[in-house]
């Protein structure tokens, strides 16, 4: 099959497109064929060695696709699935243990489902298990219009609690409000620890939802009210440094949470019960993943060294579902998305959705360039 791997760690010059064998199957593992492939940021850190993985490896932890062949018997070839946090899906087929999967409903396609999964399930656990927000709740979202971001303020406003986001320009703040923030802050504009302040009459939030790190995380402590909690969940300016947990006490014997994905889907019915809910709240109108644009090659045209900005809270999407013939003009486009990604390091970066359309020879990218800011220090 084909596959993007890597047998180093390093820049993006290690990423290979090539022949990797078709995964064997284990005891309870399912092999899909994959149509869409999510990337996401712990792909970019997995290639460059900050998240340590064993080479060689093939990159990606996000899919959606059709059951190929199976050894567990939740599973049947032609089942329409999707996953997250297994790594293999920059290929042709993966292998996927069958309790790492769920089935996509009819009413969702591939691409909304690579597109929600990870970044759902995320707003999921956060909004559900980390904090639970309740009506009456005030929460503090930063990077508001991001994929996670956007996803949590509409679910915060489904479930009766107070968002204010954070953003780093207008075009975004507005991105914020339209997803049901009641106000949306200016990173760069305004002293937004005071402005926090200022819309909670001096109280406080109750919760802080920081995927930000470094930029946010100690001015983030004191937006919150005493026995607050700040749910600190990534790191896209970089990690935060060291600090005296005195300071919670300090600010009100503050709670302080730093969680992951992988711990909230673990057991099966977790996992079951998270999807199953995003996707129903999609297909009932009740939360936007926002549009979705493309990453691919195009018949006859020219590859090309740089790419238009995004829009706002746009996502990408790349799709493999081509004869091999094709693969080996893909290897410029391998090389660019990876320079779009790495763009982002150190600054906010709005996990990546793509798609992988290799059907003719010559590579080129449209609007593929993320949205990142950089909040005030």
């Amino acid at each position: 099959m084909k596959a993007i791997y890597i047998e180093q760690t390093g820049g993006p010059e290690v990423m290979r497109l090539g022949d990797r064998p078709t995964p064997e199957l284990q005891k309870d593992e399912v092999l899909v064929k994959v149509a869409v492939s999510g990337v996401n940021f712990t792909d970019l850190n997995q290639r460059s060695g900050i998240n340590k993985i064993p080479v060689p490896a093939v990159l990606g932890s996000e899919g959606a696709g059709t059951v190929e062949k199976s050894t567990s018997e939740a599973f049947k070839p032609s089942d329409r699935v999707a996953w997250c946090m297994v790594r293999g899906s920059y290929a042709e087929y993966a292998a996927v243990p069958a309790k790492m999967l769920v089935r996509v409903p009819d009413g969702i396609d591939f691409r909304t489902a690579a597109a929600a999964m990870l970044q759902g399930m995320t707003a999921h656990y956060l909004s559900h298990s980390t904090f639970p927000l309740k009506s009456g709740h005030t929460a503090l979202i930063h990077a508001a219009a991001g994929g996670t971001g956007r996803l949590l303020v509409q679910i915060a406003a489904m479930l009766g609690a107070r968002a204010i986001g954070t953003a780093g320009n207008s075009a975004k703040a507005q991105l914020a409000r339209d997803a049901g923030a009641s106000e949306a802050i200016l990173y760069d504009s305004v002293d937004w620890v005071a402005e926090v302040k200022k819309l909670t009459d001096g109280k406080g939030v109750d919760v802080v939802y920081d995927s930000v790190g470094q930029a946010t995380f100690l001015k983030g402590l004191d937006c919150l009210r005493p026995r607050g909690m700040m749910v600190h969940f990534g790191v896209s300016s970089g990690q935060i440094e060291p600090f005296d947990t005195r300071g919670l006490t300090t600010r009100g014997s503050l709670f302080l949470a730093r969680p992951t994905l992988n711990t909230h889907i673990s057991d099966p019915k977790e996992l079951a019960w998270r999807s199953s809910d995003i996707f129903r709240w999609i297909m009932e109108g009740k939360l936007n993943c926002g549009s979705i644009a493309s990453i691919r090659s195009r018949k006859r045209a020219k590859p090309i060294a740089t790419s238009k900005p995004a829009r706002p809270a746009e996502k990408f999407y790349c799709r493999s579902n081509v004869s091999p013939a094709y693969w080996q003009p893909l290897t410029p486009l391998v090389r660019q998305i990876d320079d779009v990604i790495s763009a982002g390091i150190g600054r906010p970066l709005s996990v990546i959705s793509f798609l992988m359309n290799a059907v003719v020879s010559g590579c080129a990218i449209a609007d593929c360039t993320p949205t990142r800011t950089r909040p005030s220090e």
